[in-house]
């Protein structure tokens, strides 16, 4: 892939960044940035998204294996560390096709694939870490749901996207702080920031309890208004 001058590289990112409107505040404020900023440097050495991709998907593997077969109390937050790093790179990637305007099919397939399996494997991996460690069967059962239901999430969001005339999908509006803040919650970084606290158990088992409780009842009501938006004219 051809280097880009620098200020060439950063004149692309500006004029190309997606919407900001209903985007969780730390992917919006953080990640996003971050991810910019990788992409830039990514360009200057002329390095391809895929590659981007290929980096996030092993800080996530690192994460989940960490998570899973870790021991000590600093095995969690490092994983936690290493799963935030990887979704710095997953959102450098697209940055990076569009500063090389060399996206394609293929490459966000990859994406999606990279994301489809490790979203799920975090909820595996903490519920293998709490088997082990003697957690109360019903924590572990908790992550077992979870991890069916991020990927029921996951699944329902692409055919939703897929089958919604455009006019749903559009994003209208500015950006809203209350919502960036409401969305926070489903945003993986909060995720991996609770998978953290797993070296505190009472401390964990009520913050993950509760975001599997909030993300299920989110996920319960966007079920409902995409199947109105499916079944409308």
């Amino acid at each position: 892939m051809e280097r880009l001058a620098r200020g060439h590289a950063l004149a692309a990112l500006g004029s190309a960044q997606k919407p900001a409107v209903g985007v969780p505040a730390y992917l919006r404020w953080v990640n996003r940035p971050l991810g910019g900023r990788v992409a830039v440097e990514a360009a200057v050495i002329g390095a391809t998204p895929n590659q981007l991709t290929a980096v996030s998907a092993a800080l996530g593997a690192a994460g989940v294996l960490l998570i899973g077969l870790g021991s000590g109390p600093w095995a969690p937050p490092l994983a936690a560390l290493l799963l935030l790093a990887g979704y710095v790179f997953d959102s450098a990637d697209g940055q990076l096709s569009r500063i090389q305007r060399s996206g394609g099919p293929a490459g966000e397939w990859l994406d999606h694939v990279v994301d489809g399996v490790r979203t799920p494997l975090v909820h595996v991996a903490v519920a293998v870490y709490l088997f082990r460690t003697d957690a109360p069967l019903a924590l572990v059962v908790v992550a077992a749901l979870f991890s069916v239901l991020v990927s029921a999430w996951f699944l329902s969001q692409l055919l939703a996207e897929k089958l919604l005339p455009r006019s749903h999908g559009s994003h209208d509006g500015s950006p809203s702080l209350a919502d960036s803040l409401v969305k926070q919650p489903q945003d993986p970084s909060t995720t991996y920031v609770v998978v953290g606290l797993l070296a505190v158990p009472a401390a964990f088992a009520l913050a993950y309890t509760a975001l599997f409780v909030w993300q299920l009842l989110v996920f319960t009501v966007s079920l409902r208004r995409k199947y109105r938006q499916l079944r409308s004219p």
